[in-house]
């Protein structure tokens, strides 16, 4: 495998196309050691790997954003960067819309993560693409700490991240937004499996069809921690719960959004929001070559009152 897929990215989307394997040893050479021929010759990684795909990952953060300090702990989520800087730039496009079809960029731009996770990608890019401020919460005191550092080891976007502890695992909002805090955009990438076991074996499955074998048990902590990968209910509790809680807080961000990957889950959400009485809501299709996810989104505010999240010193109007 040479590259996840990205015919259909973002058009701002850095990640199209190959791997510039040459390039991002330049710019970090420690990549070098894990790139390997493909049958066809061409340049790659091995994908089963954690440590190469970490490699990769901290390549790609220096060469096209200027993160000159990234890690994480073992056995800790490492996402894919092109897949997190589609959904951000997704993101954009929506927050676009309501400010004359223009991105919104800068620290006025206060957006929250929901479940930041140690690795803190999506703050890190979203801060150093468009210069968002970024207020991520997470239960782990672990991966909290571990994300603060992280923005702190990179003077580009230290300023523009602020790691927060959820005490509360059962909440989303409660606890982590400050009174009066208001936010453009929530964004989520929420564990989507209801088990440890159901986890497990989605680890091993993604193992054997990227080493076309039965993977070693040594190797199943790749892809993620507990907390990253499973809930109680899975995706779809998660998500509900989620929605519910964000109609007892509706004034505290613009548009609540979240990852969804199973489309079996569209239709019970989008009925939950439905009875959540949200004024307007979306899906947003993404395409990652032979993945394919979405992002729901809702709001409880019409667009009037969305644009003054982007107007630094504007006062807000009255709820329509």
């Amino acid at each position: 495998m040479t590259h996840p897929g990205t015919k259909d990215l973002h058009p701002r989307n850095r990640h199209g196309g190959r791997y510039d394997f040459p390039a991002l040893i330049r710019s970090c050479p420690g990549l070098e050691a894990f790139v390997v021929a493909n049958p066809a010759g061409d340049d790659t990684i091995n994908f089963a790997d954690p440590e190469a795909v970490k490699m990769l990952n901290r390549a790609l953060l220096v060469r096209h954003y200027g993160i000159t300090h990234w890690d994480i702990p073992a056995g800790y989520l490492c996402p894919a960067i092109p897949g997190r800087a589609e959904c951000l730039h997704r993101l954009a496009d929506l927050l676009a819309e309501d400010n004359e079809n223009e991105v919104p960029r800068g620290r006025r731009v206060k957006i929250l993560e929901i479940g930041v996770g140690a690795n803190c990608v999506f703050p890190i890019i979203g801060a150093a693409e468009y210069g968002w401020k970024f207020v991520g919460s997470d239960i782990d005191p672990l991966s909290v700490r571990w994300a603060q550092e992280l923005a702190a080891g990179n003077p580009s976007v230290k300023k523009n991240i602020e790691c927060r502890l959820q005490a509360k695992p059962a909440n989303f909002f409660k606890g982590v937004v400050n009174a009066g805090e208001k936010f453009a955009l929530t964004l989520c990438n929420p564990p989507f499996h209801a088990s440890k076991e159901a986890a497990k074996e989605g680890t091993m499955r993604k193992l054997r069809n990227l080493e076309g074998k039965q993977p070693a048990e040594a190797t199943l902590n790749f892809g993620g921690s507990d907390g990253e990968l499973w809930c109680d209910g899975g995706e779809f509790a998660f998500v509900t719960r989620m929605i519910r809680e964000s109609a007892e807080m509706p004034e505290a961000s613009a548009w609540f959004t979240t990852m969804v990957s199973k489309r079996e889950n569209l239709l019970g959400i989008r009925k939950a929001l439905k009875v959540a009485r949200a004024c307007e809501s979306r899906t947003i299709e993404i395409s990652l070559g032979q993945k394919q996810s979405r992002i729901v989104a809702w709001s409880f505010q019409a667009r009037e009152r969305r644009r003054s999240a982007f107007t630094a010193d504007r006062p807000v109007a009255g709820r329509k």
